[in-house]
């Protein structure tokens, strides 16, 4: 063997190593931040109706925000080791390190259990209640969806949004483990949220789906009905939002103003003759829409 076949050989094997990067990749990065988002807001909020202050309890809001993150990254970690069979069959997913082959499952596995373990841990020192939340969120998300509706029925999107709606309440019970009926509000609206945001994606991901055998609405029942379903969880999201319609006259409007929104840019959808275009507008529409609304629950609380 030449000398130029061997540094080839070498910088091959360099190259395919397992890096921290690969690590990232199945925690679902962007996923984490996002939900961190709703984390904060019940625990922000919490701070504020019980009495007390995030300084105050900065150590507690540190743990349940790591502990979230970490149980969230195993979650997903954990979901890529399930689905390492099928990802390769969906564009979005095929480029994954599980299925590539740059992580093992067994290294995939291990990876997920550790990080949930310490995300749990870390949940606990906040709070058993956050972390038995945490744990309640973590079984639904990898056994409930994962392993089980994702693969056999369309109810998979509201099986999953239970534990998609579980930050929040989290980060509430970091602070009061007896969760204000406000906590539960928040619950609601995120679980309410996830079936439009999810239907949209699925909608631009129908054919990726299908060949991987996943019964998604849009695959299942096809575009038609799907649009009328999210126009039903949009409609009955706006009431939803309103009942914390307490947090004040700002937050209020802007659950109004960004509801209705949504809601006739839904409608318009069941006339449109580009169905892509509808559902990725209805997907950013969705992201934009949780993003503002958590916020400025915490906004609306400061001043």
């Amino acid at each position: 063997m030449s000398s130029a076949e061997t540094v080839a050989n070498v910088r091959e094997v360099e190259d395919s190593a397992v890096t921290w990067r690969d690590y990232v990749t199945i925690s679902k990065t962007g996923i984490v931040m996002s939900n961190l988002i709703t984390t904060f807001a019940g625990l922000y909020l919490a701070t504020h109706y019980t009495g007390t202050t995030l300084v105050a309890n900065a150590w507690i809001a540190f743990m349940a925000l790591l502990g979230s993150a970490l149980i969230i990254a195993g979650a997903s970690a954990l979901n890529n080791f399930i689905d390492r069979d099928i990802d390769h069959l969906m564009e979005r997913t095929k480029e994954r390190p599980t299925v590539n082959g740059r992580l093992t499952g067994k290294q995939t596995l291990t990876y997920g259990l550790a990080v949930s373990i310490a995300g749990t841990a870390a949940l606990a020192v906040a709070s058993l209640m956050a972390a038995l939340i945490g744990v309640i969120g973590l079984i639904i998300y990898v056994v409930l969806y994962t392993m089980w509706t994702k693969r056999t029925t369309t109810l998979n999107t509201i099986v999953g949004s239970f534990s998609g709606a579980v930050p929040p309440l989290i980060g509430w019970a970091a602070i009061d483990p007896g969760l204000h009926p406000y906590a539960w509000s928040l619950f609601l609206i995120m679980f309410i949220w996830q079936p439009p945001h999810f239907l949209a994606l699925a909608m631009r991901r129908a054919d990726e789906y299908k060949a991987a055998g996943i019964p998604m609405l849009p695959v299942v029942a096809g575009f038609a009905l799907t649009k009328r379903q999210i126009i039903w969880y949009i409609a009955a999201l706006i009431p939803v939002s309103l009942l914390v319609a307490d947090f004040g006259f700002i937050y209020t409007a802007a659950a109004v103003i960004l509801g209705g929104g949504w809601l006739i840019y839904g409608i318009r959808g069941l006339k449109t003759k580009d169905d892509m275009k509808w559902a990725t507008g209805m997907f950013i529409y969705s992201l934009n829409y949780l993003t503002i609304m958590f916020v400025l629950m915490v906004l609306v609380h400061m001043f």
